[in-house]
């Protein structure tokens, strides 16, 4: 595969890859508008549905190959559209108005500056890997961090919980490590760094404020994979 940036027409199977990416971030933005009017979810919960939701077209991009060119302007759009949500009712389930976080935003922003950093190499895993790590690992530990924290701490003046954090450990090492295997095999390096993302990642999203989490977080872990993976390979 080959991923490089470069600003060409639309083609028949680009107008197809980007249909599907479409249709699935739609399908996430409309689940979660329908949870948020319709059902008793809470807006954090509404939110982590579009945050893992949409977190995985990452990996549609990956497998379908779509240049980089497309996932920079995408960053560069949403980026913009969730700075208005946060003045302007356009997202009400994704960015509350007035809401004190810039999480969605710096979301926008790290999916960007990863394809930036790593399509161009031909090393679109680090890029999933970073983007994936701050969807699911992020997600899933507020998830439970909210319904099974029932051990708290403070870290930096916020509350975090054991168990939140723990999901975080556990659900940065999952996916890192079925993104190395499926690159490069089964060898140490696929199961021995991804402790070291983990242990990153948790500690990058505990010691975060305003939602800065969601850029260094996969900023962080995706940086971390490719520098052990150079220096042990």
């Amino acid at each position: 595969m080959h991923a490089s940036i470069s600003w060409l027409p639309l083609s028949p199977a680009l107008t197809t890859q980007l249909g599907i990416v479409g249709a699935w971030v739609g399908a996430v933005i409309l689940l979660a508008e329908w949870l948020h009017r319709y059902t008793n979810a809470g807006p954090e919960i509404v939110r982590k549905v579009v945050h893992i939701g949409t977190g995985n077209v990452i990996l549609l991009a990956w497998w379908l190959e779509i240049p980089a060119w497309v996932g920079i302007s995408a960053s560069v759009v949403f980026s913009g559209v969730t700075l208005l949500s946060y003045k302007f009712p356009i997202l009400p389930s994704v960015s509350g108005v007035g809401r004190k976080s810039l999480g969605t935003f710096f979301y926008a922003v790290s999916i960007g500056l990863l394809t930036i950093l790593f399509w161009p190499q031909d090393l679109p895993q680090y890029a999933v890997l970073g983007v994936l790590v701050m969807t699911w690992g992020d997600g899933i530990a507020a998830v439970v961090g909210q319904r099974f924290g029932h051990h708290p701490y403070v870290a930096w003046g916020m509350k975090k919980s054991w168990e939140g954090s723990l999901a975080m450990v556990f659900v940065s090492y999952v996916v890192s490590s079925l993104i190395l295997w499926g690159v490069q095999g089964n060898t140490w390096q696929t199961w021995l760094i991804p402790v070291a993302v983990a242990l990153a990642a948790t500690g990058l999203e505990t010691f975060s404020k305003i939602g800065v989490d969601n850029l260094t977080v996969p900023l962080g872990s995706a940086a971390l994979a490719f520098f052990l993976n150079k220096v042990w390979f």
